[in-house]
């Protein structure tokens, strides 16, 4: 699964990574993004655009925003089979910008959890793949919010968890947003496979990343198990 991640990387940086797109909002440095957050997308609509989405999908048809807490992640092997997916993945698709995700390591004998952040060994952005609709609440604006594409794990990320967001390579961006409906073959689908593990590393990180409320560097501190152990006592 997917439920925090990072994107520190300067604008310069992204837009080196995403040539091409032009960022519609100013950009700012994220060390902890949470569920329900504003995540930096590109929508497969054409504009060729850096906006913002909502992270946590809110469906067209829902008559409740709150159904979002619950649609962070979508399992790539079953995205043409459910309800909630089977359409977006043939029409909306979008790339959730990103350069770190961060997953949990249960020390054995102990029900302490140590965040470890994954990232490219490059250390260069790279985008999950995603979902997204428009939700157009009774009164107000319309919202756009996303939901980041799960894959079974690589053999860096397996030890902490069975999955892993799905990790696009660049060469499958252009595919990946073809504007309009697609069919959701195995041609399509093939791209949603573990990032080669090669290309990737991990590292323990600061507990402060437990807490959605911290957003600063300090999230992405490298640290000893042992004085973290210390750290949670």
């Amino acid at each position: 699964m997917c439920g925090r991640f990072t994107l520190t990387a300067d604008q310069e940086k992204i837009a080196d990574a995403f040539a091409g797109y032009v960022f519609k909002a100013e950009h700012r440095r994220r060390y902890n993004v949470a569920p329900t957050q504003e995540v930096a997308v590109i929508l497969n609509d054409g504009a060729g655009e850096i906006t913002r989405a909502r992270w946590g999908l809110i469906p067209r048809w829902a008559t409740d925003p709150s159904i979002g807490n619950r649609m962070i992640n979508a399992r790539s092997e079953t995205l043409a089979e459910k309800p909630a997916f089977r359409n977006l993945v043939r029409r909306q698709r979008c790339l959730v910008l990103a350069d770190g995700f961060y997953e949990w390591r249960t020390i054995p004998g102990d029900r302490t959890k140590i965040p470890h952040l994954f990232r490219l060994r490059s250390r260069r952005p790279f985008a999950f793949a995603g979902l997204w609709d428009r939700w157009q609440p009774p009164d107000g604006g319309a919202l756009t919010s996303c939901t980041i594409v799960t894959t079974a794990a690589n053999d860096v990320v397996k030890p902490m968890h069975d999955r892993m967001p799905a990790l696009l390579k660049p060469a499958d961006y252009p595919l990946w947003l073809t504007p309009g409906a697609i069919d959701a073959d195995a041609t399509w689908l093939a791209i949603l496979c573990p990032y080669p593990a090669e290309e990737m590393d991990a590292c323990p990180v600061s507990s402060r990343v437990n807490s959605p409320k911290h957003d600063d560097p300090a999230c992405c501190d490298p640290v000893t198990v042992q004085s973290e152990l210390r750290l949670d006592d």
